[in-house]
């Protein structure tokens, strides 16, 4: 058995998986703000698994930042109470195992690479689109951290082949502007909405407006897909993947696919482009039940 921690800011999901993929038992609790606080919400999850089961599991923990591996601490967690700390020494010793820890985005990846929407895939670059724009890296069933731990970091490079009216940019919060994802996140979305016409608006009311036949709406809305295409062509430029699975709230915009598959091949630098680009299969599950994968076939319990 295979037990995943989705370890969020605000909540903290847990799932255990049969070796077959299939979901034993499934319980999620309000994350603490303090991280002793956490380390217990997660030793009770794991208990309260392991009681419902009758069976022990290995653990996997996907959470908003990365682990040094010389330090073993937390490092870039939207979760401050994380930074600087030990957690996996930390969750080993509560739990009397080993566990794994990685970010979440590459949780996503390896979820949908296993047996998600890329299932088979060798190389599968996995996005994220929400209220942040990032990814991860599979090749042939294993997360590519990279040398600095930010493989499939493409939210912070710039906006490619960008028109005038898009230099330099918004501002980022990483102190750059004109990043990827100060163009096509939620919040960017919405943000460009009003700086054009003046009219506040959330990203999903925009997409309504959308849907609804407002022209404004429709067009800042083919300005976001555009600017996807844009952005995943580099991917493909760079990486080439034999499968990009788009996740996070804004790849359930609809008609986002087609518009995307549509435009990516006047970017991509080839006469031919048949990379699929999909949605996720497994939604919001995609990261705790990809936290359970990071221990592989032969080392569940």
């Amino acid at each position: 058995m295979r037990i995943g921690i989705d370890l969020g800011g605000t909540k903290i999901e847990a799932i255990a998986l049969g070796n077959d993929g299939s979901t034993l038992a499934r319980e999620r609790v309000a994350t603490p703000r303090a991280f002793r606080e956490t380390i217990d919400a997660i030793a009770g999850l794991v208990a309260r698994l392991e009681g419902a089961t009758g069976r022990t599991g290995t653990v996997g923990i996907g959470i908003p930042g990365t682990v040094v591996p010389s330090t073993g601490l937390v490092k870039n967690a939207n979760s401050t109470w994380l930074i600087g700390e030990p957690l996996p020494a930390a969750l080993g010793s509560a739990l009397g195992r080993p566990v794994r820890v990685e970010n979440d985005a590459n949780c996503f990846a390896l979820s949908e690479a296993t047996d998600g929407a890329a299932a088979g895939a060798g190389v599968v670059f996995g996005v994220i689109m929400g209220t942040g724009v990032g990814g991860g890296i599979v090749l042939n069933g294993r997360v590519h951290r990279g040398r600095n731990l930010i493989g499939g970091e493409w939210g912070h490079n710039p906006l490619p082949w960008p028109s005038v009216d898009e230099v330099p940019g918004p501002p980022c919060y990483c102190g750059l502007h004109g990043c990827i994802e100060s163009w096509i996140s939620g919040p960017a979305v919405a943000a460009e909405f009003t700086r054009v016409t003046g009219r506040p608006v959330t990203t999903p009311d925009l997409i309504a407006a959308a849907e609804a036949g407002d022209l404004e709406a429709s067009a800042a809305r083919d300005r976001f897909f555009r600017r996807t295409a844009r952005s995943l062509a580099t991917i493909i430029n760079l990486l080439d993947p034999d499968v990009i699975v788009l996740g996070g709230g804004m790849s359930n915009i609809p008609g986002l696919v087609d518009a995307v598959c549509a435009e990516v091949p006047r970017w991509v630098f080839s006469d031919t482009v048949t990379t699929p680009i999909v949605r996720h299969r497994h939604g919001d599950s995609s990261g705790v039940r990809g936290a359970a994968w990071l221990w592989g076939p032969h080392e569940a319990t």
